[in-house]
């Protein structure tokens, strides 16, 4: 097995990875079917999707403060403590009502503990990594990530292909539920006492990175636009069906999966500025058609337009890479990339929550084309500041 020669001789990293694989699984269900229940059983509109991305990115901000105030936890402690969090939020989505409120407690739930599980894995498979073999050590932990995904994606795909109907939901919230649990029970395998990485305990701000900081905004805002209204455009002007859309997560993953190396390998060749500028000139063509392809298609071919567009935007995301390797080319030290780039992350956060409540509003009172045009002008202002950066060979 390739993971015997990244990691240390011990038993912690398998746990570790059993438990990230099993909650990818739970993970994978769950998204595959949540818009629609939302949609289908919940009744939520278009506003109403906005208000429940508010309260699934303000974990984002509070963990910050959670990180804080438990940071004499281990590594280990965090990322269990963030699995049992999912877990509840997970059980509650199971069995409650579907009620507006309940649905949206449990969404915050799940995400609070997701966003304390993030830094976690990351700095625990480092830690359990030999040296020198940090970035293939995270590489495989992505690998096993994506694999669970998809293994719950098709499960969805599989489900609703044979079977379909809102029927599916809850059962489908339960089986995430148990592997989720299962997952937990992994986790509470790890032993040790690795330190959390003391850069996500604190904002680090230096003038020099405001450009990153900015870019940040407007990447947060762009990507918010799609993350929360695409698939919900799908479902509720096109009426797909958590099937569809599962499979439309899955292809995406996979996209991303194999396209992932080759647009790390462009930045490092053309550089990162370049990188930058194009992929939001790309955004620009890939919102038009999402806003407007109904107006230009019959509804049967726009929907394939505004699918295969949305599996286009997951691709070009990929391209936010370049503002982390910007971030690494003017950074002074290891430790200062780390804090400036989770600050960037906080950034990114705290435009997302405020985009979603906004987006929805746009939506409903100004029509889906209003809101992806708004992308698309993100899109340009991202171009149009990114072009503004010299990089060191242009002597900055």
């Amino acid at each position: 097995m390739a993971s015997t020669n990244i990691f240390k001789e011990n038993t912690r990293y398998k746990a570790l990875f059993l438990s990230l694989l099993l909650s990818a699984i739970g993970f994978g269900l769950y998204k595959g079917v949540i818009d629609n229940y939302m949609a289908e059983v919940v009744k939520m509109g278009e506003m109403d999707r906005g208000i429940t991305e508010f309260f699934r990115e303000l974990p984002g901000l509070l963990l910050v403060l959670v990180l804080a105030i438990f940071y004499r936890f281990s590594a280990e402690k965090m990322y269990k403590m963030g699995m049992v969090i999912m877990v509840a939020g997970m059980f509650l989505q199971a069995f409650i009502s579907p009620v507006k409120l309940l649905v949206i407690m449990a969404i915050f739930f799940y995400s609070l503990g997701e966003h304390i599980q993030l830094g976690m894995k990351n700095t625990l498979s480092l830690e359990y990594s030999k040296e020198g073999a940090g970035g293939q050590a995270l590489g495989y932990q992505n690998s096993i990530y994506q694999v669970g995904n998809l293994l719950g994606y098709a499960a969805v795909i599989a489900l609703f292909a044979a079977i379909g109907g809102t029927g599916l939901f809850k059962p489908i919230f339960v089986a995430a539920a148990a592997f989720m649990t299962l997952a937990m029970l992994a986790a509470f395998r790890l032993t040790g006492n690795s330190e959390t990485d003391s850069s996500k305990r604190r904002f680090y701000f230096r003038k020099k990175f405001n450009k990153y900081y900015m870019l940040e905004v407007f990447y947060g805002a762009r990507k918010q636009v799609f993350f929360t209204f695409g698939p919900y455009v799908l479902i509720l002007f096109y009426g797909a069906d958590a099937g569809v859309i599962s499979l439309l997560f899955a292809i995406s993953a996979i996209a991303c999966f194999l396209l992932a190396p080759l647009v790390g390998k462009l930045i490092d060749r053309v550089g990162y500025k370049p990188v930058m500028i194009a992929d939001t000139l790309i955004l620009v063509i890939v919102c038009f058609f999402y806003g407007f392809a109904h107006r230009i298609f019959p509804m049967h071919t726009a929907f394939i337009v505004c699918c295969v567009n949305y599996i286009l935007d997951s691709v070009i995301s990929l391209a936010s890479m370049a503002s982390n390797v910007y971030v690494q080319d003017i950074s002074d030290s290891k430790e200062e990339m780390r804090a400036t780039i989770s600050t960037g992350i906080s950034v990114n956060h705290l435009i997302t929550i405020f985009i979603a409540l906004l987006g929805g509003w746009i939506w409903k009172v100004l029509g889906i084309e209003t809101l992806f045009i708004v992308s698309a002008v993100l899109g340009l202002c991202n171009s149009a500041y990114a072009a503004t950066i010299k990089t060191k060979k242009q002597g900055s």
